[in-house]
């Protein structure tokens, strides 16, 4: 079913982001089984009714999470995800990022525009002031899309996440508001919430 405009938070040429909704389990997990052999061994996004519901309950209602879907203007079909975890207010206004291309959507620089909108919107209406996101370093692709969205490497961290029955070395990437990305303009940088 496609997706109408007005329900985007944000909207860029090819692409819109907006909030997960359980009523979009079937169009995710099919996806999400198209593109195994893409996300394998780095993201394990869910492929079932049962574990959407639960995965994107949690996005939708934890204050300390916020997730979205990168969508097609064009047709409204999802494009990807960008989830923003471990959310913390006061003085730190920080959330740490994870996202997924889906195999139809892959090298076709939607998830690079779809995460433009995502930092802008961070940085605007949510009032975060730093975003971070944590990459394998063989993942190439998450890799350049963190680099190509202005983030800056800022360390490595050996056996930082468990994922896919290991600990895995990270590399620790990140953004805040005053720094200038591309095609990107510079948000005003609200007060902190608490």
């Amino acid at each position: 079913m496609p997706h109408i405009a007005s329900r985007y938070l944000a909207e860029g040429p090819r692409v819109g982001i907006r909030h997960f909704t359980l009523e979009d389990g079937a169009e995710f997990t099919a996806r999400a089984r198209e593109s195994k052999d893409l996300h394998r061994p780095w993201l394990f996004p869910p492929d079932g009714e049962e574990a959407y519901a639960e995965y994107a309950g949690r996005l939708i209602e934890d204050p300390a999470k916020a997730g979205f879907l990168v969508c097609e203007r064009d047709g409204g079909d999802i494009a990807g995800f960008i989830n923003i975890n471990n959310i913390v207010r006061g003085g730190f206004q920080c959330g740490a990022l994870g996202y997924g291309a889906f195999a139809h959507a892959a090298g076709r620089g939607l998830m690079r525009e779809g995460l433009a909108l995502v930092i802008g919107h961070a940085f605007g209406p949510l009032g975060l002031h730093r975003l971070e996101i944590n990459v394998q370093p063989e993942n190439a692709a998450s890799v350049a899309l963190a680099r190509g969205a202005g983030f800056r490497l800022e360390g490595f961290s050996p056996k930082m996440i468990y994922i896919d029955g290991d600990w895995r070395d990270h590399e620790r990437w990140a953004l805040t508001a005053e720094m200038p990305t591309t095609g990107r303009p510079a948000p005003t940088t609200p007060a902190p919430r608490s």
